[in-house]
């Protein structure tokens, strides 16, 4: 008898309001969502099972502080791996996990095939993360193309705005995809 193992998707995204000529103070957010019974072509199959999204914070005297030195895309991208990796490490559980990401950037510094050039310390607490999950259960990443109409890409995209703009996401049963 063999044991069949659940798979959870998880999307993450980040956002940057004016996502140049970054500092600290530049408002950025990130989002997640986790998803069961995703088959991976975006027309929303599966059931959400969380969702969360927060600000990049830049403070290095905030208990929530991870290593963000400025509020960009690529900060707000690592810190939706990295609160997603958190949520896994809560939750316990043995299921695979897949990371969808529109940003091959933030998987790979995620997963370790690339190296930060800034922000290295928020890029080494999310491979520190990424590497203890991936201990505890099978985990990896896949690249889901930006603003394609991917449901659940299009959902983490609206949590990570909401986030950046301070506002409160919209429920689920009242948002459609595409809308900020």
């Amino acid at each position: 008898m063999s044991i069949v193992v659940a798979v959870l998707h998880i999307y993450v995204d980040g956002s940057c309001e004016e996502n140049r000529n970054v500092t600290a103070e530049t408002p950025a957010g990130w989002g997640f969502c986790v998803v069961e019974g995703d088959t991976g072509l975006g027309r929303g199959r599966g059931e959400i099972v969380t969702e969360g999204s927060g600000s990049v914070i830049t403070d290095e005297s905030s208990n929530a502080f991870i290593g963000a030195e400025v509020g960009s895309n690529n900060t707000a991208e690592l810190s939706a791996i990295a609160a997603a990796l958190s949520w896994l490490l809560k939750q316990g559980g043995g299921s695979s996990v897949v990371i969808r990401a529109d940003s091959q950037y933030a998987l790979n510094i995620a997963n370790g095939r690339w190296r930060a050039k800034k922000n290295r310390d928020l890029a080494a607490h999310v491979r520190a993360i990424w590497d203890e999950v991936s201990s505890l259960r099978e985990l990896s990443g896949e690249h889901v193309r930006a603003h394609r109409g991917h449901r659940w890409n299009e959902r983490a995209d609206h949590l990570a705005f909401r986030a950046m703009s301070g506002q409160e996401p919209l429920p689920l049963q009242f948002w459609k995809p595409g809308q900020r």
